[in-house]
Parts: structure tokens; C-alpha cells; sequence
């Protein structure tokens, strides 16, 4: 089987290159022919597979999604691959992994007018649209049921056509004897105890993953002995930095950068805060689980479909003091909540995930 996968800029930390790097070996031992079709890859984040590089010329982020969407789907037209599997909004593909939501649902809860009125907005939605009605389409993969039934609602897609396979995580790599391996170290190493709380938040895209709403949380929590390690880029940092200041809790606060190994600091944290504003599924969410930590996130995320009173806890988007006082609850109770954090992701390993993909595969072909 030849299986295309479509990723316009395929970097080694975003969620769509983390799902296909942990499928990727097991498929091609199934004997799946894997390509990836990208604008542009680093050094060899392909993992093996090969790699066809469709790169016109463009003129902003509209022109850029435009152009490459048409070279994909000339690509297509040509029959080379029995499945093509899109991690875009492409309109032609036989099968469309949702990892980025629905486009239309973050702008209305963004809830910026000015949104409408952005090319690159109304193109984005009109080519969504498109997509999802286009008779070629044969699978949706959605990574959780909350955009399963988002897709379903908006566009009509028949349930046949919706399948939810949730990411795998590398549950030996994701431990929580991580804590004794490195996180203790670590902390040694930054300058703070053992039992000062740590609060950690992973992921690019600041605002949308709550971070401002996570400082202001800070600010009102009753422990004032909790630190906030940041660990991503983001071409914001430094309002999130300003910010931090004008909140006085700068001191507290450690901006981390993008990591290679996050592994250390999920073993070094007590707690995983992702109050996001929409989020579909974050693979970190589930390596946090794995590794023992309890989550706190938002119902508009779709990793609160794992979260108990047992292993964390489920807020409204934007909510400054329920986000406060579930953190100061959860530093306090983070060391009994290890073991059903860990235990709700045991069944979501990698194998489980890539056997879901090989039966669609399969199934299509």
C-alpha cells in the first residue's frame, strides 16, 4: 500500500509530525509504502519515510495555503498513491485527520470580529467547508468525540465517515518513574525543593492554549510558593513575559523555550496546566498523564474526556478564579492523583493507535 501523508510544514514539534512519527514504524513494517508531502521538512524529521517537496511561490499565509493545497491536488489527480491522508484542509483527499479541530469553531470562540473580515480566515473556512463536503472524502480521523460530533453538527459528515483514534503515547518513554530519574535533578539543578509545586504548561500558540488566563490564575492563587514553568516558543513570549511582570508573579514564572526532551520537566512537575481556549486533543496532555501527572484543562479541550476528579480537573475556558482555586486544590492533592493520571492513558499506547490505522488503511484500500 502507498500512503501519502500531507503536512504543509513538517516540524519535529508539532502534534501532526508527533502522531505520524509514532505510527510510522509500525506501518512500515505492516509493509505501508509511506511519503510525506510537505512545503518543507529539516534534516531527516521524516523518519524514514520519503519525502515529495510540493514548494510554489507565494505571497502571504492565503497565497501560501492556496498554492499548496493546488499542488497536492494535482499531485492526486496523478494516481500515485492508493491513499493520500491530509493533515490540511484540502479539498480532494480520500481521508483527513482533524488534529487541528474545526477552524470555524476556534474563531467563534475567539470571538474577534476581525477575524471575518482576514483573507487568510475566510479562505481557511471556505476551504474547510469544501472539504469536508467533497465526495472524495472517505474517512474523517478525529483525535477526540468532542470534534467528532463538532464535524458532525456543523457540516453534516455522516457518522460512517467519522472515526475517532485517539493519539498513542509512548508509554514507556512517558513514566512516572521519570520523577526519580530526572525531574528531582532537574529541580536541583533550576533551584527549588521538592516540595515546592510546580505548575507546567507545554505548547506553542500562547492564547490560545490560555496562558495569559494561567498567569492571572497565578496571580490569584493561595499558594504563593507555586512556580509555572512555560516550556514552547511563541513569537508572543515576550508579552507573555510583560505580562507576568505587570502581574507581579514574574518571579515565578520561568519561560523554558522549545524542548527537544520534555521528559524531564514533566518528571520534575507536580501538576499539568493547559487551560486552553480550544484544543482538539494535545499529545502533551496525554505524555502529562503518562508520567503521572494530574490535569487540569478546560471543556473545550479534548483531553477533558480523560480527566476524573481522580486525575485532575475540568473548567470553562477563561475562568480566572475557578482556574485558581483548582490549581491551589491540586498542588495540594498532585502526589495521590499519580496513579490514576497514569492509569487513564494505560489503555492509549502506540500499538493500539497504529492497529486503528492499519484497519482503516485496510479497510479503504
Amino acid at each position: 500500500m502507498k500512503l501519502a501523508i500531507v503536512r504543509q510544514k513538517y516540524t519535529p514539534f508539532g502534534g501532526a509530525e508527533r502522531f505520524v512519527e509514532r505510527a510510522l514504524a509500525a506501518l512500515q513494517d505492516k509493509g505501508v509504502d509511506v511519503s510525506i508531502i510537505a512545503r518543507e521538512w529539516k534534516g531527516d524529521t521524516l523518519g524514514g519515510a520519503a519525502g515529495l517537496r510540493i514548494n510554489p511561490f507565494y505571497l502571504g499565509r492565503t497565497w501560501r495555503d492556496a498554492s499548496f493545497s493546488r499542488g497536492v491536488q494535482r499531485v492526486i489527480g496523478e494516481g500515485r498513491f492508493d491513499l493520500v491522508q491530509s493533515h490540511e484542509r484540502i479539498p480532494g483527499c480520500d481521508i483527513y485527520r482533524a488534529g487541528d479541530g474545526v477552524h470555524a469553531t476556534w474563531l467563534e470562540l475567539r470571538a474577534k470580529p476581525s477575524d471575518r473580515l482576514a483573507p487568510w480566515h475566510r479562505y481557511t473556512l471556505m476551504a474547510e467547508a469544501e472539504m469536508f463536503h467533497h465526495p472524495k472524502l472517505r474517512t474523517v480521523i478525529c483525535n477526540s468525540r468532542m470534534v467528532k460530533d463538532d464535524i458532525a453538527r456543523r457540516f453534516g459528515v455522516p457518522e460512517e465517515k467519522l472515526q475517532v483514534i485517539y493519539s498513542g503515547v509512548d508509554l514507556e518513554a512517558f513514566h512516572p518513574r521519570l520523577r526519580e530519574e530526572r525531574g528531582l535533578a532537574l529541580r536541583e539543578k533550576i533551584g527549588i525543593t521538592e516540595t515546592t509545586p510546580v505548575l507546567l504548561f507545554v505548547g506553542s500558540g500562547y492564547e490560545r492554549k490560555g496562558l495569559p488566563t494561567l498567569l492571572r490564575a497565578l496571580q490569584r492563587m493561595t499558594r504563593d510558593d507555586a512556580r509555572l514553568w512555560i516550556v514552547g516558543r511563541d513569537k508572543h513570549e515576550s508579552l507573555m513575559r510583560s505580562l507576568a511582570q505587570t502581574l507581579g508573579v514574574d518571579d515565578r514564572v520561568l519561560f523554558l523555550g522549545a524542548q527537544t526532551d520534555v521528559r524531564p520537566f514533566y518528571g520534575a512537575a507536580d501538576v499539568f496546566a493547559l487551560p486552553t481556549l480550544y484544543d482538539p486533543f494535545p499529545n502533551a496532555s496525554l505524555e502529562a498523564l503518562a508520567c503521572g501527572l494530574p490535569l487540569l484543562t478546560t471543556n473545550t479541550c479534548g483531553a477533558a474526556e480523560l480527566v476524573t476528579a481522580a486525575n485532575g480537573a475540568v473548567i470553562a475556558a477563561g475562568d480566572v478564579s475557578a482556574l485558581a482555586a483548582s490549581l491551589d486544590t491540586l498542588c495540594t492533592q498532585a502526589s495521590g492523583m499519580r496513579d490514576a493520571a497514569r492509569a487513564s492513558v494505560a489503555h492509549l499506547d502506540l500499538t493500539l493507535m497504529t492497529t486503528q490505522l492499519i484497519e482503516l488503511y485496510a479497510r479503504l484500500s
